[in-house]
């Protein structure tokens, strides 16, 4: 949990602010894969697959496994838009409304019930 809270403060000014110069890609890159290894974590299983390129893709939410091809059930953003929904600056719901998130599959959405990871 200090990872997180230490990768997502480095990132917190510009998520709060957009006008923020971006910060530089091993930040953001650390940032991204240490809060979406936590919801895989927190809500362990193989039933949907968030996926934030080009940083990572993880499996998280229990129930039907899914083993090859294109996973039935997937969650994709970008990286800024992801951590917005990991700090809870951003909900699921709203990200998927304006298309900032694709969505697809029965259970995609469920990984709304596991956010924010960590409040801002």
């Amino acid at each position: 949990m200090s990872d997180l809270r230490a990768d997502l403060l480095a990132v917190a000014e510009w998520l709060r602010d957009e006008a923020t110069p971006a910060p530089d890609r091993k930040v953001l890159a650390a940032a991204v894969r240490t809060s979406a290894r936590a919801l895989a974590k927190d809500a362990p299983g193989k039933s949907v697959e968030v996926r934030v390129p080009p940083f990572v893709a993880v499996q998280c939410i229990s129930g039907p496994r899914h083993t090859r091809g294109t996973p039935p059930n997937v969650v994709e953003t970008d990286a800024r838009t992801w951590l917005l929904l990991a700090t809870g600056l951003l909900t699921f719901e709203k990200a998927v409304e304006e298309t900032r998130v694709m969505a697809s599959g029965s259970r995609a959405s469920e990984v709304a019930q596991w956010l924010p990871l960590l409040p801002l």
